[in-house]
């Protein structure tokens, strides 16, 4: 039941990591059914749910210097993002300007 792989060691065809993704997938899926036919399954209901992000938004938030490279972060994305924006317009502008008195006298190529 052994296959050898490019090393010394050889690898097992047990288990369930060895088997194929759609095999895992439908074990899996047995399992999560059955856990709810037996009301062993947790479904969050939108208090549980609210109350969990809190709760975990109060723990990260502990960590300043966490926070201070988040906001770090997002600021510099909107300067990005303000940028690019400013750049796109200025270049709008520029093809959508009306002919200057110098193009409106040019001679007309025939």
């Amino acid at each position: 039941m052994t296959t050898s792989n490019n090393s010394d060691h050889p690898k097992s065809n047990r288990g369930f990591a060895s088997m194929d993704p759609g095999k895992q997938r439908e074990i899996a899926s047995k399992g999560g059914k059955a856990a709810h036919a037996q009301g062993r399954a947790h479904e969050f209901n939108p208090d549980e749910a609210r109350s969990a992000g809190r709760k975990g938004g109060e723990v990260v938030s502990r960590d300043r210097s966490h926070m201070a490279s988040i906001g770090r972060s997002g600021g510099q994305a909107r300067g990005r993002n303000r940028a690019l924006q400013s750049a796109r317009e200025m270049g709008s502008q520029e093809s959508n300007a009306p002919f200057s008195a110098s193009q409106a006298s040019a001679p007309a190529a025939e």
